[in-house]
């Protein structure tokens, strides 16, 4: 049977305080629903703290990476998969994943958001800027999902999937 794979995007360097904890329990809650995370890979922001969530109960984690870098791999990380492709990487990202799930958002996040909806994935966004929800839901209301808290974007997750 294929395992699910979640993708957390988010921002990097850039990352708020209150993106870092969700990102941290976003990727404790995909571990203990059985899901593969799948992040940047890098040991900064969003994709570190999620990875290091899914880690603090033993999930797997993939981290897909923008360069050949190992010295820029989060110690979260259990598969790092070097593309030296930059940017080009994000598009690797998101139709790797079966749900997006944007955690916060930076000008990475939202070429990965715009590369989903393109793609016709379902995208979560757990974010608190305003007119980024009504922008992105405004593209696509059909594959956006807007959230307040991890909580709610695994329950999302759980019914865009049919999983309980």
């Amino acid at each position: 049977m294929r395992k699910i794979i979640i993708g957390v995007m988010g921002p990097g360097g850039k990352a708020t305080a209150v993106d870092l904890k969700n990102a941290y329990e976003l990727g404790k809650l995909i571990a203990q629903a059985g899901w593969v995370l799948l992040t940047g890979g890098r040991n900064v922001g969003v994709m570190n703290a999620a990875s290091q969530g899914a880690k603090s109960v033993n999930g797997l984690t993939v981290g897909i990476l923008p360069d050949a870098n190992q010295q820029t791999i989060s110690e979260a990380v259990d598969i790092a998969i070097f593309t030296d492709m930059g940017n080009a990487r994000n598009n690797i990202n998101v139709l790797s994943s079966n749900v997006v799930i944007a955690c916060g958002l930076g000008a990475g996040t939202v070429s990965e958001v715009a590369l989903a909806l393109k793609g016709n994935k379902q995208v979560i966004l757990l974010s608190d800027d305003k007119q980024s929800k009504v922008f992105f839901h405004n593209l696509s209301p059909e594959n956006i999902y807007v959230v307040e808290s991890a909580e709610e974007a695994i329950a999302t997750a759980k019914a865009i999937l049919n999983t309980d």
